[in-house]
């Protein structure tokens, strides 16, 4: 058995109220309250217990997990547990959503509007992104948000100027950062918040008139989430609540007057669909891993199959990878591009 213990692995009243949050009956983007059933499933990635549920609006096409969690349920699915089991062939794809070029092309995307004065990204965590664009803006004072102290980490490693622990919502945090800020950005960060609108609107505030909002995102559209259901790696639940349709994003932009610069897939997409799914189908396919929560753990035995037919399969993951990438060029013009880009200018007085 795993020397964690599981009674301060998982939240105590697990699967109550201060998990889930009561089922809604309509969408938390537009009210409709025309709703499907997209998809059930557990935590594939990092075989934690619970079920979630993701419904659709047949109306605006929002995606959301409902019930939602709670933040203290968020918050426990999100944290690392020790002894918890991370396949690595799962965390390398993941990772692709950090590879330095795909930074390197978010910043480059903002060089038509000049050099920036200040920049703020939110949920930067170790600040990664900050220190790419620093190559391409670098007289910008980049400031960061993060929900962990990952960025205290990162304004010691000098990546950021400022760093404030909290979401963007929160009042204090939004008091000392409204209206400071020549660009904003949101790299796939709004599928992560509670209420992506209110951080949509946060990210507004705290950007100067005339200013730009950078946002990268998931397309709950792609035509591979149709296709792979629950295996879909992007939907990653329990950790993603929301994923929001383009239409809608814009739609609220200009609801508060900006002007959409660009928006689209093209530069977004992220070459891992296939490559999730069979790292995703791999793991769940062999003797389940132990984990701080089992009642009965897997015998020596079982843990090393484990681990010889995880190794066993690495060249799968790494054909599947390499598929979406020579994919890529044309998958990105097509229904099956899984992310996309809207640059906003915020409106002047």
């Amino acid at each position: 058995m795993s020397a964690t213990d599981p009674a301060r692995a998982i939240p105590a009243s697990h699967g109550s109220a201060r998990v889930h949050e009561p089922r809604r009956g309509d969408c938390p983007w537009c009210g409709s309250a025309r709703l499907r059933n997209r998809l059930r499933t557990g935590d594939l990635r990092r075989h934690r217990p619970g079920l979630f549920t993701v419904d659709e609006c047949r109306d605006c096409g929002h995606t959301f997990q409902n019930p939602r969690l709670t933040a203290e349920g968020l918050a426990f699915y999100r944290r690392t547990v020790r002894d918890a089991p991370r396949d690595p062939a799962t965390e390398r794809v993941l990772a692709l959503h950090a590879v330095r070029h795909r930074h390197r092309g978010a910043a480059r995307a903002m060089l038509p509007f000049g050099e920036p004065e200040s920049w703020l990204d939110v949920g930067t965590g170790l600040a990664r992104f900050p220190l790419t664009a620093r190559e391409f803006f670098p007289y910008t004072a980049f400031d960061g948000t993060d929900l962990t102290a990952r960025v205290e980490r990162a304004r010691t490693l000098g990546r950021v100027e400022e760093a404030h622990i909290g979401p963007l919502t929160d009042p204090r945090v939004l008091a000392r950062l409204a209206g400071r800020y020549d660009i904003v950005s949101l790299l796939h960060h709004l599928e992560h918040t509670i209420d992506p609108r209110a951080e949509l609107h946060a990210a507004l505030d705290a950007l100067r008139p005339g200013g730009h909002l950078l946002i990268e995102t998931l397309d709950p559209r792609c035509a591979f989430a149709a296709l792979f259901g629950r295996w879909w790696l992007p939907y990653d639940q329990p950790r993603r609540p929301h994923l929001l349709p383009q239409r809608n994003l814009r739609a609220e932009l200009e609801k508060r007057g900006c002007a959409i610069v660009t928006a689209g897939h093209r530069a977004a997409h992220v070459p891992h669909d296939l490559a999730g799914l069979t790292a995703l189908a791999l793991s769940h396919a062999l003797p389940a891993p132990d984990t701080p929560w089992r009642a009965v753990p897997p015998t020596p035995f079982q843990q090393h199959l484990r681990a010889v037919l995880l190794r066993a399969g690495t060249p799968l993951v790494v054909a599947a990878a390499v598929t979406d990438l020579a994919l890529a060029p044309v998958v990105r013009h097509t229904p099956f591009a899984n992310a996309y880009r809207i640059i906003a200018r915020k409106p002047k007085p």
